[in-house]
């Protein structure tokens, strides 16, 4: 009986981790890239200038966490408007599902904050360092002036800019106008002190420092997107039919005679890989680390001009493109995703638009179920909690109804300024002789004196002994 021996070949193993090779990514022109340069411009003017807004003289978008109000452009959310944060999050998803199913990684390409800023300090990067030669030329030679000068002149934007995004961030939840000033005084409380130092070096360890890494490794979102793909969502692809075989070539040479020679149009320059800022070659295929900025699109196109090719050999398509069937946009996960999101964004909208800019709770004393008064009457004690969700004061009539024989002992009205929160006691009593049973329904109702659609009506419960006939 023979023997099996496993046989181990040096030459075919393989580390589980591989050490990361540094992508050093060339400037590029075209019109994708302008399309992603004033991305980034909106986007970043969008998170860096929104604190700096003011509504009614209050930030337009402050979430104060202390005081668990949440305003964004006149409107007041509280936690227990959960559901709308909840409804955005569904949108957001679903709007992520149907652009991707119908696009791709559009929003890897354009949109993501890791993107976003990894583009600006790409660009930072740059004028510290210049462009991709260079940045080869001083990776690879030995620590000397020039080399600490510039990297340290890099470092430094980087870590001015970062502070200053860490300080933006916070500036959402801590009015920006105070904080700068705390700022300014160095008097900013531990925890605003934290989340700034945090977000900052969180921003400069992502956007300088990781960068195609997170986008590889840690983004969950690069290992999903596949299920969302089918045949006709557009992709970017290199058309190995009219590029191969690769080869480089004169620049005048006729296409009859580089074709008698069994190239095709792609000379093998290398200039897709340059660009790409996650350093794959998208002639290799389509792979999970492409995030579709379409940098290897502008940068073939510019290639195809100058040698007087047709542009193209890079591009965005779709598979059923390539094999020549037709391109279906209705289908059915566009059909699904859209109809959802559709249907999920109007359900938002609506209930934004008809919410009630008042919340009313009822606590009853939980110490004791009902007194008895010195007048025999069987008493119980509530307390209204009126939440004010608009931006301005309202006075709001207090009826309690439900029985024909309550007496009501407390305010007729209350004021309650622009989102603010009180606590009123309230007492009702009802003769014990009047009472039909354990317990009666009653009806609390709140209407805004100086605005009449502004009312809220809760129910609940008046206890009182067990009757025995």
């Amino acid at each position: 009986m023979s023997e099996q021996h496993d046989t181990y070949v040096v030459g075919d193993e393989q580390d589980l981790y591989v050490k990361r090779k540094k992508v050093f990514s060339k400037k590029v022109s075209g019109r994708f890239n302008n399309l992603r340069v004033l991305s980034v411009w909106l986007l970043l003017g969008l998170y860096y200038g929104l604190p700096w807004i003011s509504w009614n003289g209050q930030q337009a978008v402050l979430f104060d966490l202390p005081a668990r109000k949440f305003h964004l452009f006149g409107l007041t959310f509280f936690p227990q408007d959960f559901i709308f944060l909840t409804l955005l999050l569904i949108i957001a998803a679903m709007a992520l599902f149907f652009f991707t199913t119908v696009a791709g990684r559009l929003w890897c390409g354009y949109a993501c904050p890791q993107t976003v800023w990894t583009e600006v300090f790409i660009w930072m990067e740059r004028l510290a360092e210049g462009d991709r030669n260079k940045q080869l030329k001083l990776d690879k030679q030995p620590w000397n002036f020039e080399k600490i000068r510039k990297r340290l002149f890099k470092h430094s934007l980087w870590i001015v800019f970062a502070l200053f995004t860490g300080y933006t961030f916070v500036g959402y939840f801590t009015p920006i106008t105070e904080l700068t000033d705390k700022i300014l005084t160095l008097s900013t409380g531990p925890w605003e002190t934290f989340w700034v130092l945090f977000y900052s070096f969180a921003t400069w360890g992502n956007a300088g420092m990781l960068r195609e890494q997170v986008c590889i490794y840690m983004c969950p979102y690069a290992r999903f997107q596949s299920s969302m793909f089918d045949k006709d969502t557009l992709i970017i692809a290199y058309d190995e039919q009219r590029g191969e075989q690769r080869g480089p070539r004169k620049k005048d040479m006729p296409k009859e005679e580089y074709e008698a020679k069994g190239l095709g149009d792609c000379i093998d320059c290398m200039q897709c890989v340059h660009v790409c800022p996650t350093g794959i070659d998208i002639r290799d295929g389509l792979q999970y680390e492409c995030i579709a900025c379409a940098a290897c699109i502008d940068a073939c196109d510019e290639v195809m001009d100058k040698m007087g090719y047709e542009p193209g050999l890079i591009r965005y398509t779709t598979e059923n493109r390539d094999n020549g069937k037709e391109v279906k946009l209705i289908r059915g996960k566009t059909i699904g995703y859209g109809s959802i999101l559709i249907l999920i964004s109007l359900i938002f909208v609506l209930s934004v638009w008809l919410r009630t800019p008042l919340e009313l709770d009822i606590i009853k004393d939980r110490n004791r179920l009902y007194l008895t008064t010195a007048e025999g009457f069987i008493e119980n004690i509530y307390n209204l909690r009126i939440v004010n969700k608009d931006q301005q004061a309202h006075t709001y009539a207090i009826d309690i109804t439900g029985h024909s024989e309550l007496v009501y002992q407390g305010p007729e009205t209350i004021t309650v300024a622009a989102g603010a929160v009180i606590t009123v006691p309230v007492r009702v009593s009802i003769d014990p002789f009047n009472l039909t049973g354990t317990t009666e329904k009653l009806n609390v109702r709140l209407q805004s004196v100086d605005d009449e659609s502004i009312a809220i009506n809760q129910g609940t419960n008046f206890i009182g002994p067990v009757q025995r006939r």
